[in-house]
């Protein structure tokens, strides 16, 4: 397996805010940013040199960088936020399984998992588009 995460490129594309409230936009775009350079990390990382331990640290910073998004955006985003960190959960655990037993069967669970992030994105990308 070359790279695990290759699908993942372009997956959050979101440019800079506008509208108002300001500072409430700026709040919202800064954390999707954040959320958006982890997800890009996460593309980049090649398994295949170091290992399914090189996607950990990067799921926990986006974990924490939901979390904040979700504080950030309130109710405004609250179901699309929750599709994606339920996503993320799922390959944290699917990142895991695959670590203890990295079966062929366990690393396409993984990459499906990956898939449902992007969907997860992608869907909160489309809903947020008119705020930032």
């Amino acid at each position: 397996m070359r790279r695990l995460l290759p699908y993942t490129a372009g997956l959050l594309l979101l440019t800079g805010c506008s509208g108002e409230p300001a500072t409430v936009q700026a709040a919202v775009c800064e954390s999707y940013q954040a959320v958006q350079n982890t997800v890009e990390h996460i593309r980049q990382t090649n398994v295949s040199e170091n290992g399914l331990s090189a996607l950990r640290p990067y799921l926990r910073q986006l974990i924490e960088q939901l979390q904040q998004f979700v504080t950030d955006a309130q109710a405004q985003f609250g179901p699309q936020t929750d599709v994606l960190r339920a996503a993320v959960d799922r390959l944290s655990a699917s990142v895991d399984t695959a670590r203890t037993d990295p079966s062929l069967t366990n690393l396409s669970v993984v990459r499906g998992d990956v898939a449902g992030v992007r969907t997860g994105a992608q869907n909160l990308r489309a809903t947020i588009q008119a705020t930032c």
